[in-house]
């Protein structure tokens, strides 16, 4: 058994600690009502914000060179659309602070990966992250369970990872929102989540529309180390397939898709990304409509590769 599990859609409270929020020393994200005033105030290190913004969006974005040349990336080479309108950006900064990942890892019976892979693709992450970043991995069936607690120790995490097991069905968008919802206290960092699955779910009573739009929300970043569909293309009713469910997740949020046998490289491309090509970015929307979703997109010149969520949700 792991040593605490999500019942529902929370974490069960348990002695153990599972946020230290007051250690995390974050500052507030500028909130997104549109039309209302907000603040970006920075509080951490790396992070750098515009306080006159009244009004504004920030979105967490990556940027980097199709070709490393060691040249800067600045505001002036990106555009950004903001429900099909160019919006003149504020501010441009990069953020090297660091992140607190989440290890989402499918533990369902069915799932075409035997234990030793979904260990070897937890574990690369233990090795491959930078000084301060912090993983939490959690496994999950018909529960999501926590499988090793917020660390960067990687001999702990090895060893708890023994605590894999196979058994009963993926409810994959439970788990994302019990994740998600209690990311929430951690709001002002680089939070992402890491999902290695095959896209199944079966059961879960969140549905997908409603977890990309709580991811999406609380701009948290969904990369996904894919293992090989179980269901092998078959149609569902009313749900989307694995495959969709793996590429809306990361597309949507700005993340990237990995193949399962590739965790190495998975663990130091992602790592890396997240140390040294994110970015924050902030503007002012020209026009704001109240209550509505704003649809993004954010380009790059060319030989600058950009990702970003694509949707911003209303509050």
């Amino acid at each position: 058994m792991y040593p605490s599990n999500l019942a529902g859609t929370r974490f069960k409270q348990t002695n153990k600690v599972l946020f230290r929020a007051s250690t995390a020393a974050p500052f507030l994200l500028a909130c997104f009502l549109i039309g209302l005033p907000c603040v970006f105030v920075s509080g951490q290190a790396g992070r750098r914000s515009d306080a006159s913004v009244q009004g504004g969006v920030l979105l967490s974005v990556v940027a980097k060179r199709e070709r490393d040349n060691g040249l800067v990336i600045t505001g002036k080479q990106l555009a950004v659309f903001d429900n099909g309108i160019q919006q003149d950006i504020r501010n441009f900064s990069r953020d090297p602070s660091p992140a607190r990942i989440v290890l989402l890892v499918d533990n369902s019976l069915t799932l075409r990966a035997d234990i030793d892979k979904l260990e070897d693709a937890a574990r690369e992450f233990s090795y491959e992250i930078y000084e301060g970043d912090k993983l939490l991995i959690v496994g999950y069936d018909e529960q999501a369970e926590i499988v090793a607690d917020w660390t960067d120790n990687a001999k702990g995490i090895e060893a708890a990872l023994k605590g894999f097991r196979k058994k009963g069905q993926p409810h994959l968008f439970d788990a994302l929102y019990a994740v998600a919802d209690h990311l929430r206290p951690l709001s002002g960092q680089k939070r992402v989540i890491v999902v290695i699955s095959d896209g199944l779910d079966r059961g879960s009573k969140t549905t997908f529309e409603q977890i990309l739009t709580e991811l999406q929300l609380q701009d948290i970043t969904v990369y996904c180390v894919q293992a090989p569909d179980r269901t092998r293309g078959a149609i569902r009713r009313d749900v989307p397939k694995p495959k969709q469910v793996i590429e809306k997740l990361a597309e949507g949020t700005g993340g990237v898709i990995f193949g399962i046998d590739e965790p190495r490289e998975a663990a130091n491309a992602i790592c890396d990304e997240l140390r040294k090509s994110r970015y924050v970015l902030s503007y002012l929307p020209s026009s704001r409509p109240f209550g509505e979703t704003r649809h993004l997109l954010v380009l790059g010149d060319q030989g600058i590769v950009v990702r970003s969520k694509t949707m911003q949700p209303p509050n």
